[in-house]
This record gives C-alpha cells, structure tokens and sequence, in this order.
C-alpha cells in the first residue's frame, strides 16, 4: 500500500469523500491545495462507459486548450527541403529527414511531438517501435502526418493534445498549470468535455462519462460532477481570479 505524507493527508481531510464538486468549486480547491513549491500541473482524468477492447468503441483524436497547456512543448518534424524550412520558420525545435530518423533510432527521444510529412513517413515508420510506445508516432488521424506543416507546428506549440482511452477505459490529460486562472483551467475543460462528448462512440450504450476527477501534480483526486458539462464559467469567475 503506498504510503502518504502528513501533508497530503492534512490536504485530503479537506475534501468531502462523498461529494460530487461543481467544476469551479474542483478547480478551486485543487488550486487552494497546490502548495508544493513549485506550479504543479492541473491534471484530469475522465472515466467512459466504453469497452476499450472493441474497435468501435475506442475513443482518441486532439482537442486544442484555448488557454494552453502551460508547458513549452519541444516539436520535432520529419521534412525535407522547403517543408523543412517551413518548419524551422514556424518554431519547430527540431527539423530533419533521414539524419533525424537515424538519430531517433539511436535512441534519441527528447521532444513531446512528432509530426511528419507524408512523404517521410516510409522512413518515419521504422521508428513505430520506438515512438509507438511513448505516443509520438506521427498520424494522419491525429493531423501530424500533413504537408500543412506550418500549422501543425503552431497548433503543437499553441496547446493542442492527442488524447486516447486506456485498456481501463481512461483518458488522461492535463487542463494547463495551476497557476493558471480559474477561467483558464474551466474554459480548457469546456474544450475538452466538448471534444469528448463529440467523439462518443455510436456503439456506446447506456452513461457515458462515468466519472471525472481533477488533481495536481501531487495533490489528492477531487470528484467532478459529470452531469455539470455546460456553462462552466460562473460570472463571479474572471480571468483575474
């Protein structure tokens, strides 16, 4: 059994066990209990009444955070020749074609993206074992194999996320940085709820969002209501709060 500090038992005593918290109430007290030190990241996790194990009922695909997700995301982009201009001319951190693949092969992994041209990826493809894994193998579904390279650059930077249900039926995702506004992190969880709802499954019976819980980076879990997914932004919540 994991063993807890004294302080995050003292923040947990302030949660009510049972309760299911309006997301402004979640989003408040996540940020009241974020005291490590450092600006922790504001972590959700969303349960579905999917079964994973069926191909017509696994959900994934990107939501843009308007707000961002507080984090500098390093992009890595497969191109070559004038696309691989255009990507060192939108921000991408690092740009090759076939010297890239090799190095990655090698081992190397230090970026959060990939994205790729379609051209590259009949050598973008030897990396599946490598990228596959850590979820930043570059795909078309996801809009990170496009000749749009520029925009897929700005949109990596800008706070777009691949999101993809695990075997327990759960997604993961962060709604940016706690010391975001309390605004910020309930219009980025308008966004994702939105985009989810969305790519619900036709083959998906019966409740769908099973439960919702928002946390820090070390901070207990803090049940959301998942009935609450419309105006999320109550008037008495300003960007300055």
């Amino acid at each position: 059994m994991k063993r807890r500090s004294r302080a995050y038992k003292n923040k947990e005593k302030k949660i009510e066990a049972d309760r299911l918290y309006t997301p402004h109430e979640a989003v408040s007290l996540v940020r009241e209990l974020a005291n490590a030190g450092f600006d922790e990241t504001f972590d959700l996790a969303i349960r579905l009444g999917v079964d994973p194990r069926r191909a017509d009922q696994m959900v994934r695909g990107t939501v843009m955070l308007p707000k961002g997700t507080g984090k500098e995301v390093k992009v890595a982009v497969f191109a070559q020749g004038e696309k691989a201009a255009e990507a060192e001319k939108a921000g991408a951190d690092f740009v090759g074609g076939e010297d890239l693949v090799e190095k990655v092969q090698g081992g190397w992994t230090e970026f959060d993206m990939a994205i790729a041209t379609p051209d590259m990826m009949s050598m973008v493809g030897r990396l599946g074992k490598i990228l596959g894994p850590r979820g930043l193998m570059p795909n078309p579904k996801s809009g990170t194999v496009t000749f749009d390279i520029e925009k897929a650059v700005r949109d990596s930077k800008g706070g777009r996320l691949e999101y993809r249900v695990d075997k327990q039926a759960n997604i993961h995702l962060v709604l940016g940085k706690t010391s975001f506004s309390e605004a910020d992190i309930l219009e980025n969880y308008q966004a994702v709820l939105e985009e989810i709802i969305r790519a619900r499954p036709a083959a998906a019976k019966g409740r769908y969002l099973m439960s919702i819980t928002f946390s820090s980076t070390v901070g207990p879990g803090i049940t959301v209501d998942p009935s609450v997914t419309r105006d999320l932004l109550p008037e008495k919540v300003t960007a300055e709060s």
